[in-house]
């Protein structure tokens, strides 16, 4: 993918706006990022790498950020993958994608559901020392007793998820200006 070179060619912005909420501009913005970020070239950018981008960086959960980034898991991200992602935060993505994305930011486990202890872990990152392990498991219980509503198993699936997001400002939340 045109990576080696300076340049996206147009069959490949044609690709990037087929899978995102992006404009050609935007794109080649995006496509200068990321060859910023891939410091060796190769194509991709590690997981590692993409803790030092500014916005990443201030946010108690970027780990889980660049975890769902990475959705094979292989531990670098791609600019199709970078491009796919970051489509989410988009001012034009339908709030159906944010919500998608912020429930695999709480499934840590990657199983479709939030359990109590994937939800203790993405709290826990939140919180920091400011709660002790008591503290957020009494929040964690208290969360899953109040979001599991429909199956009652002790889990948040991302119906329940949805649900309980009822009333969220996602639109702003999840939204980025590239």
């Amino acid at each position: 993918m045109g990576l080696e070179s300076s340049r996206l060619q147009p069959e490949e912005i044609e690709e990037m706006r087929a899978i995102s909420t992006f404009s050609e501009a935007q794109i080649k913005t995006l496509y200068r990022r990321f060859k910023h970020l891939d410091k060796d070239n190769t194509g991709s950018i590690a997981v590692d790498d993409m803790q030092g981008i500014p916005e990443l960086a201030m946010n108690p959960l970027s780990r889980r950020i660049v975890a769902v980034f990475d959705a094979d898991g292989r531990g670098e991200v791609s600019f199709r993958q970078f491009v796919a992602a970051l489509s989410v935060f988009s001012r034009d993505a339908k709030r159906e994608q944010k919500l998608s994305f912020a429930f695999k930011v709480y499934d840590v486990n990657n199983d479709g559901v939030i359990s109590s202890s994937d939800l203790f872990i993405v709290l826990k990152q939140m919180v920091g020392s400011n709660l002790d392990d008591a503290q957020v498991q009494s929040l964690v219980e208290r969360t899953i007793l109040e979001a599991d509503t429909i199956d009652n198993d002790g889990a948040i699936s991302f119906g329940e998820f949805k649900r309980a997001m009822f009333n969220a400002d996602l639109e702003n939340a999840l939204t980025i200006d590239i």
